[in-house]
């Protein structure tokens, strides 16, 4: 076969068998490297790898060296077939020729090059990448495969596939590969997420294979204790905690040593298990004195409430000669928060008193240093002096910062060169720097359309033109509103009208189609964008864009809005530009802007000056509250969830209707409008912050809780505008709170900082939402306290007090109700917030909640916060 019928075939898909003599091998080995990198040169990476079997196949059949062979086999574009497992033996059949040591050579070296990592969705179900063709090998060679983790992992995923997809067992008891890969199983890092996907399959098979003599049952056992010495503080143990619930093991079997040792920082599904193995062993067998206070010291040392419990209950039961032991652990729970865990703790270290011998007293003693004053006093009692407890941390302020920055205002573009430079530059999506694109490319073809379609052309041929000659062949939500795809579409309209008409035609019929899927906002500047491409797809230009921002916050400068109607003379603007000009207007115009509006004749011009007149945009009225809403909590899963939610009007008629229906907000059942362009929001209306506030609120009230789409990153640039902050800025940055990305809730700290160092933050506004959103259960207090506490230590002390005094008095239960959990925690906030602010406050019902019998730690933390907020120096 010449190389020429080789790389034939490889086009063709590679779909026949491969026949090959000696002679040619050596000749199309010498093409093949070459070929493959022109290939990738013109196809790029991607649709070089949907054909990887083909060049796999070729490069196994002509490269002479085993290396050479793994070397091609793991080639980043080759080495993830579409169907490894066909892969495998299409490549196995053009090896079987090769020399037994040449095939043992190449088996070892590509279980060696097998590589660990995040396994893709599309390899749960195939299989790790070249697992296939490395285990076919090393079994048809009969060679112990080398040690490697990555190995392992693909043996488990495969097996977990096989019975997943209805595989007998003996897949597994009759695996050439099952003892040497068992015997690895428990030492091999990355075997986790095989057995979490569906790895009950193999657990189940494992252990049936144990209990029939197939795999020894003691190995199993003992290789489960190994990994939960080695593994046990990862969640990922999980799976073997399963397989040692599946083989439960007797007392006999069960290697107390090593669960005790696992015990203290054991994962929570290795920690339950533990613990009740280790309690029925004892019950059962009898845990050694030695054992015994190890492990309750392991119970009593984890942070969990029902761990500790469990070691209480387990002390309550100690014989006499346990006392040592058990004290020891009661000393670890004096230092817990809990009091009621303290004072059980104190009365069980009363009843052990008289069987413990001297040495055990001095720990007891030191650790009750901490207790409350009269468990303190009960200690002393049975056990002698008692050491003072030591003096409190006194909390110090901290200085605000904000760890962010801000765009800076991009320079106007006034050429061709600055303007597919722009083009050529990765987008950054902020709403500035396209705007600043869209303007130029509507100036510089009213100047010379001619030159500018000449100078956009090569940017176009490679951007733009494609699938047929058309921007694209179909529409979707992402051809209709995504801002970069709406630039290359103004560039096809100048370029290309012809092609760029086909694509609003399609856009156009699916927004009819979609109808109002999405939130105004969201739309804003799609439609903007549409207006501006008619007019280039129809030869006409304007001079300049009404709406161009000449701050990086997205207003327009009110002269410079005069100045532009005056270089369009008596041209019409385009309607919604005209709009979005006068939305971002800043609250208050220059008289002499004023004055200069009304010497314009246009009718834009006099209707500027009417609106400058009148003082602009009045603050729409806006309302908060909770409301439940019909939601997707899960796939195809609908109920109602509670959520706050804004209402909002226009405080005058006779608005133009895009402005008029932008400060009109009703929550909509079933749907809030998630919007990927979130960030642009708030360039929409910069002197209007409440406005978008509440819009963004009504997407927040779904897409924080319950999707990671939402751009929470928009609340940093909302609050950076200008215009009242009220109940639907609050609402919508502590909503933001609920985010499960650690950057979202940055993003939310971020923005109540920035109204602190502004002096805009309005605490009764905040408290207000705050304790509206954890009564409707809209909001977790265990997601809120830790973000406020570190706010109080890093400056914004005062600001966190006044929210808190705000929220508080709504928070506390009445007699009888049960307290929002998390709302102790909240309590102990709010005493370093006083205590730094110097505060002294009245709060409503707190002296009520402090006064009520019990130990409870909302009472607890409501007696301390109110010794605080009085004892305060004024």
């Amino acid at each position: 076969m010449t190389w020429q019928l080789v790389r034939e075939w490889i086009e063709l898909g590679g779909g026949d068998a491969f026949p090959m003599s000696d002679v040619d091998r050596k000749a199309a080995a010498a093409q093949l490297p070459g070929y493959l990198a022109g290939r990738l040169r013109e196809e790029g990476r991607w649709r070089i790898a949907e054909n990887a079997q083909a060049f796999r196949v070729a490069g196994a059949a002509c490269l002479s060296g085993a290396a050479q062979v793994a070397a091609w086999l793991d080639r980043r574009e080759l080495r993830e077939p579409t169907e490894p497992q066909i892969d495998a033996e299409r490549v196995l059949a053009v090896l079987r020729d090769r020399p037994d040591e040449w095939r043992r050579d190449l088996a070892h070296r590509l279980v060696d090059g097998l590589r660990a990592g995040r396994v893709s969705r599309r390899q749960i179900f195939d299989g790790r990448p070249g697992f296939d063709l490395a285990a076919s090998l090393a079994i048809e060679t009969g060679v112990e495969p080398p040690e490697n983790d990555a190995f392992v992992a693909g043996w488990l995923w495969r097996l977990q596939n096989e019975l997943r997809w209805g595989a007998e067992i003996d897949v597994v008891r009759d695996h050439p590969l099952l003892d040497v890969m068992v015997a690895r199983l428990f030492q091999a890092e990355g075997v986790a997420a095989p057995l979490n996907q569906h790895g009950r399959f193999v657990i189940g098979a494992l252990a049936d294979l144990a209990s029939e003599g197939r795999l020894k049952r003691q190995a199993l056992i003992d290789g489960c204790a190994a990994r939960f010495l080695t593994h046990g503080q990862n969640r990922d143990i999980e799976p073997f905690v399963h397989l040692w619930i599946r083989l439960a093991p007797t007392p006999a079997e069960t290697p107390v040593v090593d669960l005790a040792r696992a015990l203290p920082v054991a994962a929570a599904p290795l920690a339950r298990l533990a613990a009740d193995d280790l309690r029925r062993y004892d019950d059962a067998v009898g845990l050694s004195t030695e054992l015994f206070a190890e492990t309750v010291g392991a119970l009593a040392f984890r942070p969990e409430r029902k761990h500790v419990t469990t070691a209480l209950q387990w002390i309550a039961t100690a014989t006499p000669e346990r006392a040592d032991g058990a004290l020891a652990a009661l000393a670890l729970v004096f230092g817990n928060e809990d009091h009621a865990l303290q004072a059980r703790s104190v009365r069980l270290a009363r009843k052990l008193a008289p069987h413990a011998t001297p040495a055990a007293f001095d720990p007891i003693r030191e650790a009750a240093s901490v207790l409350p004053w009269d468990l303190r006093t009960q200690i002393a009692a049975v056990f002698g002096g008692v050491a003072a407890p030591p003096p409190a941390e006194q909390p110090v302020a901290g200085t605000l910062e904000i760890g962010f920055s801000r765009p800076e205002m991009p320079p106007p573009i006034v050429s061709a060169a600055q303007l597919i430079a722009a083009l050529g530059s990765p987008p950054t999506f902020w709403s500035i720097d396209v705007e600043q694109v869209v303007a130029a490319l509507v100036d510089l073809t009213h100047r010379d359309r001619a030159a500018t379609v000449e100078a956009l052309r090569p940017w176009w041929e490679s951007n733009c033109k494609g699938y047929g000659d058309r921007l694209h062949p179909h529409a979707d939500s992402y051809t209709t509103h995504n801002p970069y795809f709406l630039l290359r579409h103004c560039v096809s309209a100048i370029v290309s009208p012809e092609q760029s008409v086909e694509a609003s035609r399609l856009n156009a019929h699916y927004l009819e189609r979609s109808g109002g899927r999405r939130t105004l906002p969201g739309r804003m500047f799609g439609d903007r964008m549409r207006e501006v491409i008619a007019l280039l797809e129809s030869g006409r230009t304007l001079p300049v864009l009404l709406a161009t921002p000449t701050t990086p916050t997205g207003q327009v400068d009110a002269a410079t809005l005069v100045t532009r109607l005056e270089l369009l003379g008596d041209h019409e603007p385009p309607p919604l530009d005209f709009s979005q000009a006068l939305l971002r207007l800043p609250r208050s115009a220059d008289p002499e802007a004023v004055a200069r509006a009304g010497r314009l004749t246009s009718p834009a011009g006099r209707r500027l000056a009417a609106w400058l007149r009148d003082g602009g945009l009045a603050d729409p009225i806006t309302e908060c509250g909770i409301e439940a809403m019909t939601r997707v909590v899960a796939y195809e899963t609908y109920r109602r969830v509670p959520a706050m939610h804004a209402r909002m009007r226009p405080a005058r008629p006779g608005l133009p209707a895009p402005i008029a229906e932008l400060c009109s907000l009703e929550p909509k059942e079933h749907w809030a409008g998630l919007s990927d362009d979130m960030t642009w929001w708030p360039s929409i209306m910069p002197s209007h912050r409440e406005v978008i506030a509440a819009h963004v609120l009504e997407c927040f009230a779904v897409g924080v809780v319950l999707s990671s789409r939402t751009l929470v990153g928009v609340l940093t640039a909302l609050v950076q505008g200008e215009g009242p902050v009220g109940r639907a800025t609050a609402s919508a940055i502590l909503t933001a709170f609920s985010d499960r990305r650690s950057e979202g809730r940055a993003s939310a700290v971020d923005a109540m900082k920035i109204l602190m160092v502004r002096g805009e933050f309005t605490a009764t506004d905040f408290g207000w939402a705050l304790a509206e959103l954890v009564r409707a259960d809209a909001l977790k207090l265990a997601r809120v306290t830790p973000l406020l506490e570190d706010l109080a230590f890093s400056g914004a002390h005062r600001e966190t007090w006044a929210l808190l005094a705000e929220a508080i008095p709504a928070l506390l239960p009445k007699e009888g109700e049960r307290a929002p959990t998390g709302l102790a925690d909240l309590l102990k906030v709010a005493v370093k917030a006083a205590v730094i602010a110097g505060a002294r406050a009245e709060l409503p019902g707190l002296a009520e909640v402090a006064a009520r019998k019990g130990g409870s730690q909302v009472t607890l933390g409501a007696r301390v916060l109110l010794e605080t907020i009085s004892q305060a120096p004024r």
